[in-house]
């Protein structure tokens, strides 16, 4: 997910970020899946209309105490007993706790009541305390519900699904199995978890129920295609996961379980449970995130694995989830060749059981021993691909240049463009208390991976330049430094370039301010308003700095009036050039050959002095 951040006003998420599902390896090529394509019916992350206002663990214990309810610290939730349960006081005659069914996040204040499955923000519960507002109502849920035709239709699929040893034909039975790798998973695994086949649509159906298997809350429909040599997974949730979240093979956990392993997929939990014994999970939404509300069903587990897939970006989903669930009870299933994600290794003849055993704990991300450096290494250089972030759809050119979109990195974008006009207010003396914030908030909730602040000198205000200026500038720049770094959240900060002269191009060194900000940043892009003469567009975009692995340059766009984006013009596939005269003005070098040919040796990127860019020894090779 991408957030924007203008000025200090409420998040509004962009788009769904692309690419979390690559990488499959180690199956039979015959057999091999693609990567699964998630289809969603409807956004499920609504824009936040107001301000956050964050809630701290010390302010939730404080106000349970000042109302006598008695409460119990967990790993990642407080728990206390529930107002929403009427049969049961906060109290007994001894004054002895009566029911802890209530759940109340650390992080965000929100809740969750297991027997009534009431739930809802910190302010709700608030209200339902001190019996005011609608937060008062008992037993009913306070998120949003399902809509009536999502019920219908959950209803209505669920019943045309039927268990695959059901189906008339054994081959169609048979080729199910082979299509979703089911070969060795028995019927009782099938049967004990519920899952059923929808034959219209070739999809295993795998059912979300409420606790205990009570009722039938929502349903995840995969569909295989075949492709080419490969089977290529689609995924459908009904209804929207923004709805309803669950964990599947929720029902089958007991109250005595104390260990769980976390999958990111459905038909690895089949494999883990039927081969293991233990109890297993599969996240909704995959790798993509883990939803706050997910938290209390897990608090009562000492240990939790998770075993998330076999590719880079399932490593670091899991490090990311550690954090959620607290990193001390968390141990990690790092991929490798003989540690596949588990259907695969069920499929290979591995034992799960003994890959479960090298599981490595989650530890403090500042105690590194030799062997996790070697691992990651090792991991970044077998992976070079993942490594190198998401592509981009729209720009090739920049996926040339950067290879792609990092989490953990802070990108500095300037250049000359116009903003609305906006009311004049002062940020830097409240960036922890309100930016900062907002932006954790949507890490935490959401797992939101690419912020963008637009711009830097609005929430500075407009004043003139000052040695405390910059030093204000300098903190805010490294405060959201460090906030890239320690969320592995990618930072688009938006920064206005110093007045150059018309003639001039914009260079790293016209950002507004001091060094800092080209220093601190991974990379500089430079919106350039300067025609290229080999290039159709009037403006360019420039990288003039790329910490990954040093690789700069300059590629046109063309501004698309009715989307009101730019993108790269549909017809330049020709090498960019960029050239001056005697009076400073671009000018077309002459070329020999072919009408229109680039020379064999001319070069894409170009430093400031308009010479070819020679290597820089002190940038980082790949």
């Amino acid at each position: 997910m991408w957030v924007l951040l203008r000025g200090g006003y409420p998040l509004r998420i962009l788009l769904p970020l692309r690419g979390e599902w690559m990488g499959r390896r180690g199956l039979p090529r015959s057999l091999a899946p693609g990567p699964p394509r998630r289809r969603y019916r409807k956004e499920a992350l609504p824009a936040l209309e107001v301000p956050v206002l964050p809630v701290t663990a010390t302010e939730i214990r404080q106000y349970l105490r000042a109302r006598g309810i008695p409460f119990q610290d967990g790993h990642s939730c407080l728990r206390a007993p529930s107002p929403f349960v009427k049969a049961l006081p906060l109290k007994d005659q001894n004054g002895a706790t009566a029911s802890f069914s209530l759940f109340i996040d650390k992080t965000t204040g929100r809740f969750l009541c297991m027997t009534s499955l009431a739930e809802g923000s910190w302010e709700d519960f608030q209200a339902s305390v001190e019996g005011r507002g609608d937060g008062a109502r008992e037993g009913v849920l306070l998120s949003e519900a399902p809509d009536v035709e999502d019920s219908e239709e959950v209803r209505r699929i669920w019943d045309r699904a039927v268990p695959l040893w059901e189906l008339p034909e054994p081959e169609e039975a048979q080729l199910a199995r082979v299509m979703f790798g089911l070969t060795r998973v028995t019927d009782d695994t099938l049967r004990r978890f519920n899952v059923r086949y929808l034959r219209p649509a070739r999809s295993l159906v795998f059912p979300w129920l409420s606790p205990g298997g009570l009722g039938l809350r929502g349903l995840k429909l995969l569909g295989a295609e075949g492709q080419g040599d490969g089977v290529h997974y689609k995924e459908t949730t009904i209804p929207r996961p923004g709805v309803y979240r669950n964990l599947f093979g929720l029902p089958l956990i007991s109250r005595r379980d104390v260990e769980v392993v976390l999958t990111s997929r459905e038909l690895d939990s089949l494999a883990l449970n039927q081969s293991t014994g233990l109890p297993t999970l599969a996240l909704p939404r995959g790798t993509a995130c883990l939803p706050p509300a997910l938290l209390p069903y897990l608090e009562q587990f000492r240990r939790i694995v998770l075993w998330l897939g076999d590719d880079l970006r399932s490593w670091e989903a899991a490090k990311l989830f550690a954090r959620k669930l607290n990193p001390k009870r968390c141990s990690l299933v790092r991929p490798g060749d003989r540690q596949p994600r588990p259907l695969e290794a069920l499929n290979r003849g591995l034992s799960l059981s003994r890959i479960l055993r090298t599981a490595l704990p989650a530890w403090h991300k500042s105690i590194v021993s030799f062997r996790q450096l070697r691992e990651e290494v090792l991991g970044e250089l077998s992976n070079v691909e993942q490594a190198a972030g998401i592509r981009w759809n729209r720009f090739p050119d920049l996926n040339r240049l950067l290879k792609g979109h990092r989490k953990g990195e802070l990108t500095v974008f300037t250049g000359l463009y116009s903003t609305p006009c906006r009311a004049n207010r002062q940020w830097e003396d409240h960036i922890h208390q309100t930016v900062i914030d907002t932006m954790q908030h949507a890490v935490y909730v959401y797992d939101i991976c690419h912020v963008v602040i637009d711009n830097l000198q609005f929430m500075m205000g407009h004043e003139p330049l000052s040695t405390d200026r910059i030093a204000a500038q300098d903190y805010i720049v490294g405060a959201f430094r460090k906030f890239a770094t320690d969320n592995s959240c990618h930072v688009t900060l938006v920064i206005h370039p110093r007045k150059e002269d018309d003639d001039k191009e914009l260079q790293t060194a016209s950002i507004f301010g001091s060094a800092k900000a080209s220093q601190e940043a991974d990379n500089v892009l430079i919106l350039q308003d300067r025609k290229l003469v080999t290039g159709p567009g009037k403006r360019y975009l420039q990288v003039s700095k790329n910490r990954f692995d040093g690789d700069v340059g300059v590629f046109p766009l063309e501004f698309n009036k009715s989307s009101l984006t730019f993108s790269i013009p549909p017809k330049s596939k020709a090498r960019l050039k960029k050239v001056k005269d005697d009076n400073g003005l671009a000018t077309k070098k002459p070329s020999s050959g072919k009408k229109g040919a680039v020379p064999q040796n001319s070069e894409t990127c170009l430093d400031q002095a308009h010479q070819p860019c020679q290597p820089d020894p002190s940038k980082p090779s790949r």
